[in-house]
């Protein structure tokens, strides 16, 4: 699936529920279903800046690929970026650093989350496209 075909997947996803507590707990559900990020992964050089939890993000290529992995100390903050690594994870670093990432914003997520929250989700985008530019430009080099 293409970056946006996802992205109109979880949307989809998210209208099938008429009010909030029940788009939390649908959140709450897939940060209990994300795989944990392996305790290697935990180090202070993947912890992502600006996030009220803390949250992990290993990035890797596989292939021509990039992929993430991440995890987080808070359930909720553990759906939310399942939620990014479902929508960018395993797609071309070019791709992920272009990409429009527009869910967040057409489920109201930055509406219904508390400030902290919504920044930390901020964040999270900024550091998984920022590490879409840097393997972009290690391709390019290489």
């Amino acid at each position: 699936m293409t970056i946006n075909e996802t992205q109109d997947e979880l949307i989809s996803d998210f209208e099938l529920f008429d009010d909030w507590e029940s788009k939390y707990e649908f959140i709450i559900d897939l940060g209990k279903q994300f795989p944990p990020l392996e305790e290697q992964y935990k180090t202070e050089d993947n912890i992502i800046k600006g996030c009220q939890s803390r949250v992990w993000l290993n990035a890797y290529m596989d292939g021509d690929l990039l992929k993430f992995e991440a995890d987080s100390d808070a359930i909720i903050v553990r759906g939310l970026v399942s939620m990014l690594v479902k929508v960018l994870s395993g797609h071309t670093p070019e791709e992920i650093a272009k990409a429009d990432v527009y869910f967040m914003e057409k489920v109201g997520l930055h509406q219904h989350l508390a400030q902290t929250r919504s920044n930390g989700l901020a964040a999270m985008l900024k550091q998984m496209k920022a590490y879409g530019f840097a393997f972009q430009a290690k391709s390019i080099n290489a």
